[in-house]
């Protein structure tokens, strides 16, 4: 793999303080590794442009691009057409934040009234979601003969949508201000939600802990989640106050750091990332958040890109192949399955059939959460089949779903008789 920046040979300390002569030593310093620097500016340089292209060609289209991301990071990734040598740490990182910037995006759309009107609302539509959308993947991993605990962390990569897709298709279909669109993104909070207590048990499962561990685990999860959410509520006011004050790039830089941060904590003590961006998106209001979505939205697309690039980056096609058939098979299942999760929790929301059909369409996609739960089970038996259906199931439905969000408009619905006209 090649590196940004060259290690040098001498100690730091001796040249500060006695450098022999730093106007021969400065043109050696730049020269040392300049070939492999050189190289990985070449590669993300050419694989950022041929994401501009793929941009570009999507916009023709009239679809979002993340379908072509996603394809073409399997021609890049491992055992593709081209493999790059780009340092993968330094690639996980933008991905990684990508998703985070997704996410905060998603939260400035979201005021704090919707968020509470959501999470007194949400609870029934986020349980339909969960037996519609769970009992599908464990059934498909008891039928395959795992393990029940491996049947549930199956069952649990089928339930979750792609909070990075949907946000994206959302925002690519200029959805954000659809009547539907509170009903989505309610569900994905909840399914968020759900996470902070699920994958705590489930890793405590696999590691074998005992309850007292399991019920630590998750109580500190719920007790950060529950601080996060509350300061964003209560404070979050003060907190645009705060930011609102200085230039565009203070605002930026300040910005930026308070989601990492948040994020990070929040990652730390075993909380989803993704949950702490969202509220510190949810916190801003007025013109701080006016003013930090025109600034953030360049660098969540060139992150956001990067994301979905990688998540397919790291899928060997060639073992992709051998579960692409039950992956397939899955993911028709449980798109069936979405369409009927967002159908009902549109409903709710007053939106109309059509709408009901966007929202399921939008919430087929599954990535991020789905991936690290297959990732949990790596070390059980069947962890090498669970990740590679899982790794087929989720490129499938990421294609699948935004192509089904963009073209839901076109499915025609059964007239009723009561709307028909009467023959003469």
């Amino acid at each position: 793999p090649s590196s940004l920046s060259a290690p040098s040979t001498a100690s730091p300390r001796s040249a500060i303080c006695c450098p022999p002569d730093p106007r021969r030593n400065m043109p050696t310093l730049i020269a040392a590794g300049s070939s492999e620097a050189a190289l990985a500016f070449v590669e993300i340089g050419a694989v950022v442009l041929g994401l501009a292209i793929l941009a570009r060609l999507a916009g023709r289209l009239g679809i979002t691009a993340v379908p072509l991301y996603l394809m073409a990071g399997l021609a890049l990734g491992e055992g593709g057409l081209v493999q790059l040598n780009v340092t993968e740490d330094f690639i996980s990182i933008i991905a990684e934040i990508g998703v985070l910037l997704l996410l905060f995006t998603l939260g400035l759309e979201y005021s704090d009234v919707e968020l509470r009107n959501g999470l007194r609302t949400g609870v029934l539509p986020g349980i339909v979601d969960m037996l519609l959308n769970g009992l599908p993947g464990v059934a498909a991993g008891l039928l395959l003969g795992w393990s029940p605990l491996a049947a549930v962390l199956l069952g649990g990569a089928t339930w979750v949508s792609s909070s990075g897709v949907v946000s994206k298709v959302l925002s690519d279909l200029h959805r954000l201000g659809f009547r539907e669109t509170p009903a989505i993104l309610n569900l994905l909070v909840i399914e968020d939600l759900a996470m902070a207590v699920y994958l705590p048990v489930v890793a405590a499962l696999i590691v074998g802990g005992t309850v007292v561990a399991t019920l630590t685990s998750v109580a500190i999860a719920l007790v950060v989640v529950t601080i996060i959410l509350l300061s964003a509520l209560f404070y979050g006011r003060k907190l645009s106050d705060l930011l609102i004050g200085g230039s565009d790039e203070s605002l930026l830089l300040a910005v930026f750091g308070v989601t990492l941060l948040v994020a990070g904590i929040a990652q730390q003590l075993e909380v989803s990332g993704a949950i702490g961006a969202f509220l510190v998106g949810l916190a801003l209001s007025g013109q701080a958040e006016k003013r930090a979505i025109q600034l953030i939205t360049p660098l969540r697309d060139l992150f956001a890109a990067i994301f979905f690039l990688f998540f397919s980056f790291q899928v060997d096609p060639a073992k992709l192949l051998d579960a692409l058939l039950p992956a397939f098979g899955l993911a028709v299942v449980t798109a069936f399955t979405k369409m009927l999760t967002g159908w009902f929790a549109a409903k709710r929301v007053g939106a109309a059939q059509k709408g009901r059909l966007r929202a399921g369409a939008t919430l087929i996609a599954r990535g991020e959460f789905s991936i690290v739960i297959a990732a949990l089970g790596a070390g059980l038996i069947e962890g090498p089949e669970l990740g590679a259906l899982v790794a087929g199931y989720v490129l499938v439905t990421a294609i699948m779903g935004p192509l089904a969000a963009k073209y839901a408009n076109n499915i025609k619905l059964p007239t009723r008789k009561k709307d028909q006209p009467i023959p003469a």
